[in-house]
């Protein structure tokens, strides 16, 4: 059976550990030549890299800012003079952040504007640069694929995290904007929005009794992993969605449907 991303090549934003690093092995596990990016882990990102190829894959690693539009563009160029092509960007990079419950972020009374303009700087602006970046690239190929990564905590704000949900739900309307544009250029955008992921950074201090409270609230009652995640992001990047352009895909066991 054909690989679903033979002779594809794909960039996966922070990409060194957790789901980024899940979509990375998905990505090439099927096929494409990946970018690994990272922004400090070098150690980490050579690891998937090397796991990648170990299992017969391609790989690059590759450190940028996505919120530095020079750096990105940079990373892009040494993509398409590496493998001659770009189809496929997710972008899954995202500032440092601690999803604590009693952080000064998730009341509106002590929230401040910089918390926002952080979330939004490595969020939308990431995406922004990413898209510019390629866009002479995968016009003149008049194909490709932009996923963009948000969370299901948009249209189920458990915690008020208004700073990191706020830039998240930017994204949703980035993504259908992108998608307009774009698609009469052969570019497909879309966006898939995770919960709580077995076993990210973000998740790592997460208790048992919590992933079991999420599990038996959603009707398949399991918490998503990030090998699970990561198919639906290939989904996205295959041809199996060819057809598909501006959508939000909730991957969550159905905890929320939007």
């Amino acid at each position: 059976m054909a690989m679903l991303l033979a002779d594809k090549v794909a960039l996966v934003t922070g990409s060194s550990r957790g789901a980024g690093a899940a979509m990375a092995r998905a990505l090439a596990g099927e096929g494409a030549a990946v970018c690994v990016n990272y922004l400090r882990s070098a150690d980490k990102a050579a690891a998937v890299a090397a796991a990648i190829k170990e299992a017969g894959g391609t790989a690059m690693t590759y450190q940028a800012d996505v919120t530095d539009p020079e750096a990105v563009e940079a990373m892009v160029g040494a993509i398409v003079e590496r493998f001659g092509r770009l189809d496929v960007i997710v972008n899954n990079a995202l500032p440092s952040y601690r999803f604590d419950p009693a952080a000064p972020y998730t009341s509106v009374e002590t929230v401040e504007w910089a918390h926002f303009t952080r979330q939004y700087e490595g969020a939308v602006r990431g995406v922004l640069n990413t898209t510019r970046a390629a866009l002479p690239t995968m016009k003149a190929q008049r194909f490709g694929k932009i996923i963009n990564i948000s969370t299901n905590l948009v249209y189920n704000p458990v915690v008020t995290y208004y700073d990191y949900t706020t830039a998240k739900a930017g994204m949703v309307g980035l993504t259908r904007n992108l998608a307009a544009e774009l698609g009469p250029h052969g570019i497909r955008v879309n966006l898939v929005a995770g919960g709580l992921l077995r076993t990210t950074d973000a998740s790592a201090v997460t208790t048992e009794e919590v992933f079991e409270i999420v599990a038996n609230s959603s009707p398949l009652r399991t918490c998503v992993t990030v090998e699970e995640f990561a198919q639906a992001v290939l989904f996205f990047a295959s041809d199996l969605s060819n057809a598909v352009t501006g959508q939000s895909l909730s991957v969550d066991a159905g905890l929320t449907m939007p």
